[in-house]
């Protein structure tokens, strides 16, 4: 006579992990295509004033930074506490601006390079005189459309 094996109730089949590596490389290409890398490393104080008539730049590869403002702790060895420009990852002059805006406009498609915005990241303790400086050097180049950034709130707190 044949014996015959009870089945067991609880017992669960197995999970099937064929599909496993499909589904990591489809969520690996998707973040590798919809992640963008940062463009620089800022390596000046930076904050920005509270303005209270403020409007979001919506398109921002048609945007240029200019950073302005005393260097970071790390970067005062060498450069000193003195309010400082960076133009990409690099401290630079105020008469490096220009070229620095040429450049970067070089490098947009044709069609942009008509409505490109100079966004203004400046410290809210730089002088003004910097600033002065850097509009005239952005006017030797027709870079008229400047921008400045800022965070929305009251101007009053901007005195303290």
């Amino acid at each position: 006579m044949a014996k015959f094996a009870k089945k067991k109730d609880g017992d669960l089949p197995a999970v099937s992990t064929a599909s496993l590596p499909d589904i990591v490389f489809m969520l690996l290409f998707f973040f590798m295509t919809v992640t963008t890398m940062k463009d620089s490393s800022i390596m000046v104080e930076n904050t920005l004033p509270n303005a209270s008539e403020t409007k979001k730049l919506e398109k921002k590869d048609r945007i240029i930074y200019i950073f302005a403002g005393k260097p970071t702790q790390e970067y005062q060895k060498v450069y000193g506490t003195e309010t400082r420009i960076q133009l990409n990852d690099k401290f630079a002059n105020v008469n490096e601006v220009g070229s620095y805006i040429l450049a970067e406009r070089a490098k947009k498609p044709q069609q942009l390079q008509n409505v490109l915005t100079t966004a203004l990241k400046v410290d809210k303790g730089a002088n003004m005189g910097l600033i002065s400086d850097i509009k005239q050097e952005l006017r030797k180049v027709n870079a008229l459309k400047v921008n400045y950034t800022t965070f929305e709130g009251d101007a009053f707190n901007n005195l303290q």
